[in-house]
């Protein structure tokens, strides 16, 4: 009898076709994950289209109030750059910056010095606390802002007590100067602070909440009244939209990296992302231990078992241990035939002399049938299936 097999071993690595269907349903998560994250930013920041500016018609524009100013007689220049601003400020003239916080710290101080003594006014609409300190040294802005909108004037200033109530809210601010004026409060806090130059008659106004510029807002409580009498004191006007592409940012602070650009909150986002999927993989992923035997609910034929099994080892391409499976099985079974313990069905050393004896054939080809290399192909592992049971037969046979 000859049941010599020689073949060369087969790796059960996944192909880049299984790899793709393993992995497509997390890829499409991802892919509809940032297509989300698209829309949401597209959304908001059409929402949000020329915030403050007063070129800008759009509810969270300035147009509005720009255009009252220029039927009085003041024009508005809008500027984007530090060098610009800088050489606007005088004495007919009020600089408005509209987003203080976005200058770097050497920017803020370049300005202060510009508006120091210039006899203008400067407008700061809700400076924070890492501009404030620089722009305006003695004040500071609280951490927490007004629970209110909507507040009363409480001061002297003449342009708030004609005013009325405004929008105000928003920072409120604490000052060690004695000559301020306090307005709007907000829990005894002030929401808008007017601090008069040491000397000449310059000042600084600022204004915690940008609420009374905006056009949506501009017709609501005493805000109209209370911008045109702020904007409005000198002839011309200066809107200072600090951009992050002004050359003097980089050039004074060094280069921006991409994650200094990013808001803080796409990146606290971006880490609950992540912590969230850590927690998906930990819920979706195999539990450890060992496996526990549950009774079916129903008798399955051991046919449809083993089809089942074959099924799964051809799909994954697992000829090496559908092979192993075969042979160890054989040798289970073929052991007690010829006088071997089943403890030893799988030495070669025990089993094998048995078999020889037992059929009077090539203890080699015995060896390569029973514990050879796995199969390259499909073929060659029918071909093994019936040799192992050609084996088994001759064994049997009386």
């Amino acid at each position: 009898m000859t049941t010599e097999v020689t073949l060369p071993p087969t790796s059960a690595s996944p192909t880049a076709r299984q790899v793709w269907t393993r992995a497509r349903g997390i890829a499409l998560a991802l892919v509809l994950l940032i297509a989300a994250a698209v829309a949401i930013a597209v959304v908001r920041s059409d929402a949000r289209h020329g915030e403050l500016d007063p070129r800008s018609a759009d509810p969270y524009g300035s147009r509005a109030v720009a255009e009252l100013l220029a039927d009085r007689g003041v024009d508005t220049r809008v500027v984007t750059t530090l060098d610009e601003a800088t050489a606007a400020a005088g004495p007919d003239t009020t600089l408005l910056v509209a987003v203080p916080d976005l200058l770097t710290g050497p920017q803020q101080s370049r300005l202060r010095s510009a508006t120091t003594g210039s006899g203008g006014r400067t407008v700061l609409v809700a400076a924070g606390s890492a501009s404030v300190e620089r722009l305006v040294p003695g004040v500071t802005a609280d951490p927490a802002t007004s629970f209110g909108s909507t507040l009363s004037p409480d001061c002297d200033l003449p342009a708030a007590r004609r005013a009325g109530t405004a929008d105000l809210g928003g920072i409120r601010y604490t000052t060690v100067h004695l000559t301020a004026d306090e307005c709007y409060p907000s829990e005894r806090l002030a929401t808008l602070l007017r601090i008069p130059a040491p000397s000449g008659d310059g000042d600084t106004v600022l204004l915690g909440a940008p609420d009374i510029l905006l056009n949506d807002r501009l017709d609501e409580h005493g805000n109209a009244s209370l911008a045109l009498q702020l904007l409005g004191s000198r002839p011309h006007l200066v809107w200072y939209l600090p951009s992050l592409a002004d050359a003097s940012a980089a050039s004074e602070e060094g280069e921006r990296g991409f994650f200094d650009l990013l808001p803080s909150g796409w990146l606290w986002g971006t880490l609950q992302l992540f912590i969230a999927a850590a927690l998906a993989a930990l819920w979706r992923a195999r539990r450890l231990g060992p496996l526990v035997p549950e009774k079916l609910p129903v008798a399955i034929r051991a046919s449809e078992t083993v089809e089942g099994r074959a099924r799964l080892y051809r799909k994954a391409n697992a000829r090496d241990r559908a092979a192993t499976a075969l042979r160890s099985t054989t040798r289970t079974r073929l052991a007690p035939l010829v006088g071997i313990p089943v403890s030893q069905a799988h030495a070669p050393e025990a089993l094998l002399p048995a078999l020889s004896a037992h059929l009077q054939g090539d203890g080699q080809a015995l060896h390569t049938l029973l514990f050879g290399p796995p199969p390259g192909d499909d073929a060659a592992l029918i071909q093994l299936a019936d040799h192992l049971d050609t084996l088994e037969r001759e064994v049997r046979r009386p």
